[in-house]
């Protein structure tokens, strides 16, 4: 059941500028009718790409007979890496992500030279026809063995708060434990895909499946040798990205341009979903362990944290992902002394990326797996704890242990409201009495809060630009930096241009990120799309009307706070017209109707040599109410029912934000449950496709499924139209389920054992844990 405020279920057929307005390429989707990369005409002669990929995880490599591969018929050319006439590497931060490997081989499934042909077939066929020798050596694959041989692709992090030794000895009660949680594949409906054409000035048009499309511009000229004005990335909308598509879709763009340059072609390159897997990266595995110290009302009073993330192969993103883990190592929690140390291990598997959250969720999965071992070992409700624990205006216990002060405290009211609204304490009696009179179906319900922080933690990329034409009739087009991959980014960023100038939304036409339009662009990412892009909308909007605003005046002759603009009609004192009449009259008085919009976010700053600072322009909260049903003799389970309130400050479209929360949600409720990766002793991906691999099903989703955007709660920031990020914070609020589901495994033991469970918790890790709280349960306590 969706809670949508009535008053902004507003239709697209009126002068709508806010509201529930649909998804601008809705239609399209449904019908089938949307076009992405492979979906383009394709250009004359067109050749298609495809990799040859290692197969072994860590060897040198000893010579590479391509021989068979040039001689299938219908191969055009094939590329290793002493054919790359610019930059041979393409991390995206950091060195290390070659774009074809050069001697060794780190990850099996790393590319190693491709090839482009007349069709896909022939090309997927030839690039299986190389004959390679490795010398190969045992692969890295441990993350626990990797921080003992310090085998990290970037230094250890850490930031402390007081002295955390001397509260851990002070403190009542300690704990310590280890915990770790795995990776997530972002299963995109479409594929990795880019397609190059080569221009006849000598640069490049590239059209990528990206988030980062200036990244892939930079790259992609850095790899042929080029000015950066000379290759223009385009993008139009993604099938899915998730993370996926903001680094990794680098190697794909830069492939096909370096073919298209050698061969003087258009190419194109679309991985088939089983490579797909095998050679892009995922959300981090990690693994902490950790000493706390808390007293017997659950108050934390120390904690020493160690959380690692297992990066794979090389840096790629992996900097800033734990240090995200660790900035949200906390989660709505006050830590009064505690220290919490991020390691970045490398292993040779793909070196994982940016995916929902980056990083968030597993500091989060983190904390949430020591209040409920607090909760157990002073036999609390976990709800209770948490309460306990929150951030507060009083005493002191507003400011986090990397320095960022709260301004809005907006989890406990928000809790308490989602206990009321789902009727926590009663279901729990309810479950408990239940559970009694059921030996082997066992209920489970956990509430647990997100506060989640909204801005990119690189600092410089927290800007945005945007242009804006304005036409003779009336009808406008927008650009800017920002990608759409399904979440309703173009949509949004339209509502705010009509809302600033007071026109239709169907009078506005958002057209594809183009590089040679808005140059310089920060990836869609950090949950930023909307607060950046549509500032910079809002200011490109803002400088148009107020030229619109002064030229009326002049005009017709009256002060300028006597001009309105309301419902695609200014009013001019006593003169009426329409948006579109005024343009036409700007124009024939040659006032210019095109402008530039930027946006740079405010007050955000972090010092990584004190680690502290504000890395944050603010927080994003929200809670879920969860229960579930174990099967306690086969490990299988059900999510019943969930609650959630989320805040998304004075939300720009409720329809999308509230699809936001629940799809954020059930892919949060995959990575905890049933997505698991598996690779073999060998470093081979086991997991390479919807066989294997089990993203949550329809059928999957709980039954009742209450979603409410928090109402009267506006940013207390200035973010565009005090609206709040609602990309990746939903994810988290799955970590409810997996709580949940540690509820009903408890119940085995009287809820007076911790169950041990890691993430994902299969079936499997159910079963083994209900066995283990039943063993616990049977054994006298020393």
């Amino acid at each position: 059941m969706r809670k949508l405020p009535e008053e902004r279920e507003a239709s697209t057929s009126g002068p709508a500028t806010a509201g529930a307005v649909k998804h601008d390429s809705a239609a399209l989707h449904v019908s089938g009718k949307a076009r992405y990369v492979d979906d383009l005409p394709a250009p004359a002669n067109l050749l298609y790409a495809y990799p040859g990929l290692s197969t072994v995880a860590r060897g040198r490599i000893l010579s590479m007979d391509l021989s068979a591969v040039r001689a299938l018929p219908g191969v055009a050319a094939v590329l290793t890496c002493d054919d790359i006439p610019g930059h041979r590497d393409i991390g995206p931060v950091f060195p290390g992500d070659p774009l074809l490997a050069e001697g060794e081989v780190s990850f099996l499934g790393q590319v190693l030279f491709v090839v482009a042909a007349s069709t896909q077939q022939v090309a997927r066929q030839a690039a299986r026809l190389a004959s390679i020798e490795y010398e190969e050596q045992p692969p890295a694959l441990d993350v626990v063995d990797g921080i003992g041989e310090q085998r990290f692709v970037r230094p250890t992090h850490s930031q402390q708060r007081g002295d955390t030794r001397a509260a851990l000895e002070a403190a009542p009660h300690t704990l310590r434990g280890e915990f770790h949680s795995g990776g997530q594949e972002q299963m995109y409906l479409e594929g990795q895909a880019a397609m190059a054409v080569p221009q006849d000035d000598g640069g490049m048009l590239v059209y990528s499946s990206t988030q980062h499309p200036s990244e892939g511009q930079k790259l992609v000229a850095e790899v042929l040798g080029l000015p950066l004005s000379l290759v223009t990335c385009e993008v139009r909308r993604m099938g899915g990205a998730f993370g996926g598509k903001e680094t990794n879709a680098n190697q794909w763009a830069c492939l096909a341009a370096l073919l298209a340059r050698h061969t003087g072609s258009a190419v194109k390159l679309r991985l088939a979903r089983a490579e797909d897997f095998i050679t892009t990266g995922k959300r981090h595995p990690f693994y902490s362990r950790y000493e706390v110290g808390f007293d017997s009302d659950g108050m934390i009073l120390g904690l020493d944290l160690e959380l690692a993330g297992n990066c794979g192969m090389s840096p790629d993103l992996s900097d800033a992902i734990v240090d995200r883990a660790m900035f949200h190592a906390d989660n709505a929690y006050f830590l009064p002394a505690a220290h919490i140390r991020g390691h970045r291990v490398q292993t040779n598997t793909v070196s994982h990326t940016a995916f929902r959250g980056f990083g968030g969720p597993q500091g989060m999965l983190a904390i949430e797996n020591i209040v409920e071992q607090i909760a157990t070992a002073t036999g609390l409700d976990p709800l209770d704890v948490r309460k306990r624990n929150f951030y507060t205006a009083e005493g002191g216990r507003d400011t986090t242990h990397y320095g960022q002060q709260l301004n809005q405290h907006i989890v406990a009211p928000l809790v308490e409201r989602l206990e009321r609204s789902a009727d926590y304490r009663a279901r729990r009696e309810a479950i408990r009495e239940a559970n009694a009179a059921s030996p082997v179906l066992k209920r489970g319900l956990a509430l647990t809060p997100v506060k989640f922080g909204i801005s990119f933690t690189v600092q410089h990329l927290n800007q945005a630009g945007a242009l804006l034409h304005v036409y003779t009739d009336g009808s406008i087009q927008l650009n800017h930096g920002g990608t759409e991959m399904g979440q309703g980014l173009y949509t949004k960023v339209a509502q705010v241009v009509a809302r600033e100038l007071q026109v239709d939304l169907a009078s506005i036409t958002c057209t594809a990120t183009r590089t040679d339009k808005v140059p310089n662009t920060s990836p869609t990412a950090a949950s930023s799309g909307s607060d950046l892009n549509g500032m910079a909308a809002k200011d490109a909007a803002g400088k148009i009307r107020r030229r619109l605003t002064v030229f009326a005046a002049e005009h017709f002759g009256v002060a300028e706070d006597e001009i309105h603009f309301s419902a695609g009609y200014i009013r001019a004192g006593e003169h009426k017209l329409s948006f579109a009449e005024l343009a036409q009259l700007a124009y024939m008085h040659r006032v210019p109707l095109s402008a530039t919009g930027y946006y740079r976010t405010p007050k955000i700053h972090y010092d990584r040599t004190t680690a502290q600072g504000r890395p944050f322009f603010y927080y994003a909260y929200g809670a879920a109410v969860s229960e579930v049903v174990v099967d306690t003799l086969t490990g299988e389970y059900r999510v019943l029912r969930t609650d959630i309130c989320q805040d998304v400050g004075d939300s720009l479209n409720p329809a999308i934000d509230v699809g936001q929360v629940e799809g954020g949600f059930i892919q949060g409720m995959g990575w905890l449950t049933t997505e698991e990766l598996v690779w073999g002793e060998d470093g081979r991906l086991q997991t390479t496709g919807p066989a294997g691999y089990k993203i949550p099903a329809i059928s999957d989703t709980p039954e009742i499924l209450n979603v409410e955007l928090l109402p009267d709660s506006p940013n207390t920031e200035a973010t565009i139209f005090h609206s709040k990020a609602v990309g990746e914070p939903p994810l988290m609020l799955a970590i409810s389920v997996w709580a949940a589901l540690r509820d009903a495994i408890a119940s085995l033991g009287e809820y007076r054992h911790s169950p041990p469970l890691d993430a994902p918790a299969t079936p499997e890790r159910v079963l083994a844990a209900c066995q283990a709280v039943r063993t616990a349960h049977r054994e006298p306590r020393p």
